[in-house]
């Protein structure tokens, strides 16, 4: 195993690492308490998580700075690029918070490993800066280096969260239903207003009847993949079990959060009595995904 798969293998273990999560996580609570600030910083507004895209900006401050101490030492540009990056970091430290408090377990770990790193980062340029306004450019040569290095371990551990953990993807992003109308469930199965989940080759549904209108979503919720069918019916809307997302029953879009990212609707009609769906949205990579066929409602 490469010597960073055990580095990060040994903080999804490391359950010391739990007592610090707890303090943090009371801390970040009052973000969650607010609907419409936790909806803000988790991304409903934008269609996706806000973080990857807000945390660019101390990056490149801090990356410009050490650019310029290399080309040209010594500027007063380097030192306000290093103070806007400490002043762009709060913002990217809540979205980034916001996303972490809904993780648990090994994710919730290893985030706890990238705020603190990142928090050492921010200490490092913050002090940069001082070093620099007072003179000693040197000094604040060396601590953005060292704000660098530890940038750089926390970006990893970020990249691990997203890419290897899924955390802040779309659940059901390589799931797929049928690009032609399939039958999934006879009508008089379904309670009216009673969430149902129905199950085609591998791919969970919800399903809902209101009145003469059958609704059909993805069962698994695209934030942190909760069965929606073990939900509430909230004013026209399926709530999360898990995290209370809403979603719209009718095209899927997110109401409330903190989900971001809208649920995967199918376009639905009854025919002799039969439910039938059909993918209502292109994307190459949902169209031959493993487990997720195309045959008939078992």
């Amino acid at each position: 195993m490469p010597i960073l798969h055990r580095f990060v293998d040994r903080l999804e273990r490391a359950d010391r690492l739990d007592r610090v999560a707890d303090k943090l996580a009371e801390l970040g609570r009052p973000l969650s308490a607010r609907p419409a600030l936790r909806d803000a910083l988790t991304g409903r507004w934008l269609g996706h998580s806000v973080h990857p895209m807000v945390v660019a900006v101390p990056i490149g401050c801090w990356t410009g700075a050490a650019i310029l101490d290399i080309t040209s030492p010594g500027t007063g540009a380097a030192r306000r690029l290093v103070g806007a990056g400490v002043l762009a970091a709060a913002p990217a430290a809540l979205t980034g918070t916001a996303d972490w408090l809904d993780t648990s377990g090994a994710e919730r770990r290893v985030g706890t490993a990238h705020a603190l790193a990142n928090d050492i980062a921010v200490g490092a340029f913050a002090m940069s800066w001082l070093a620099r306004r007072r003179g000693s450019n040197w000094l604040g040569f060396g601590l953005t280096g060292l704000g660098l290095g530890v940038m750089g371990v926390a970006g990893y551990l970020g990249g691990h969260l997203a890419y290897a953990r899924g955390v802040g993807i779309n659940t059901t992003a390589f799931q797929s239903g049928p690009d032609d109308w399939t039958a999934v469930v006879h009508s008089a199965d379904l309670e009216p207003g009673v969430a149902t989940q129905v199950d085609l080759d591998g791919l969970a549904l919800l399903v809902v009847r209101r009145g003469g209108v059958v609704h059909v979503l993805e069962d698994r919720c695209t934030h942190r993949g909760a069965p929606l069918s073990d939900g509430e019916i909230v004013d026209g809307c399926i709530e999360c079990p898990w995290h209370l997302s809403q979603f719209d029953l009718v095209d899927g879009s997110v109401r409330q959060g903190p989900a971001s990212i809208p649920q995967p609707a199918y376009e639905t009609r009854i025919v002799d009595g039969s439910v039938e769906i059909r993918r209502a949205e292109p994307g190459t990579l949902r169209t031959a995904p493993v487990g997720a066929g195309h045959g008939r409602a078992s």
